[in-house]
């Protein structure tokens, strides 16, 4: 009995949203819109993520390239300065011949495209040890006022800046997906609200030989759902396939230059498909009982 009811109201559903297409259309849209960009979102947070925790170890390095006229004598005496500075626990020299080296090393059968260069295209460099993080800062700046650094880089540094731009994207992010979950409500209301309205004169002989509320309400709500549903399938499709296609066209170049992966799109995907579902669900859901408690009055 339940289920013949069930498949009453589902087909029913399923020709409201046929007759409603230009309307359906657009609910299903916005909710692809809204989850997709929320998908885009979670991805980038949880990689920023990812990559502060895999260079934790690094954090306590800083790496300063030398200018390149800089003659032997001069590149030791700087090394000899920089080991004079407060909070510098070791000094060690990369040459621009090692660091060559060191990438043909990390590119591995891509390292022999580095043999038909003209010139080196890499400085000579100090790499430098902390043996105390909270004295880093003022290490750096003593660092950059000695006559021949090119740069400084600092691992920790740049991932604070990763970090707050992660921040800031998360705010944006929730600002716009705040935005884009009322839109998609709002039209999915507005699409239960005209199958209620085509069906009023049926509706009401319905309440009036005693149809209970739930068996009126019911194709409404299954209507906002499989909306919400079909919205989250093509989405999950988008936010997998075009992660997938990033990951496999930047994730080795990201390993080859700075010995960092991103999150395998296997880890993630079960993840988005739960969300994306529940989320689909929930703002379909949430259209149709918007639309009914107002216009249905049963």
């Amino acid at each position: 009995m339940i289920l013949r009811l069930f498949k009453t109201m589902t087909k029913q559903s399923i020709q409201s949203i046929c007759r409603s297409k230009n309307m359906s259309i657009a609910s299903v849209g916005s909710v692809s819109a809204t989850l997709v960009i929320l998908g885009m979102i979670l991805i980038l947070i949880l990689n920023i993520n990812n990559m502060a925790n895999t260079t934790k170890e690094q954090f306590d390095q800083i790496q300063i390239y030398l200018s390149d006229d800089l003659n032997q004598k001069q590149i030791q005496s700087l090394g000899q300065a920089i080991e004079k500075i407060d909070g510098i626990s070791e000094v060690q020299l990369e040459t621009k011949d090692k660091a060559l080296e060191n990438m043909k090393e990390r590119l591995e059968e891509k390292g022999d495209m580095l043999d038909g260069l003209d010139k080196n295209p890499f400085q000579n460099s100090y790499i430098v040890y902390l043996d105390e993080l909270e004295k880093a800062d003022s290490a750096v700046k003593e660092i950059k006022n000695l006559n021949g650094i090119d740069d400084v880089i600092y691992y920790k540094d740049i991932m604070d800046k990763l970090i707050s731009v992660a921040s800031s994207v998360r705010i944006g992010g929730i600002i716009l997906i705040v935005i884009l979950l009322l839109i998609s409500v709002f039209i999915i209301s507005n699409t239960i609200k005209i199958t209620v309205a085509a069906r009023q004169r049926e509706i009401s002989i319905m309440k009036y030989v005693g149809a209970t509320n739930g068996f009126i309400r019911g194709p409404f709500i299954i209507e906002g759902v499989l909306l919400g549903f079909v919205g989250s399938v093509l989405s999950i499709f988008m936010v997998i396939y075009g992660y997938k296609y990033i990951f496999s066209a930047v994730n080795n170049n990201l390993y080859d230059i700075f010995t960092i992966y991103m999150i395998s799109p296997k880890l993630l995907t079960i993840d988005i498909i739960i969300i994306f579902i529940s989320m689909g669900v929930g703002i379909g859901m949430l259209g149709s009982i918007l639309s009914l408690r107002k216009f249905l009055k049963v």
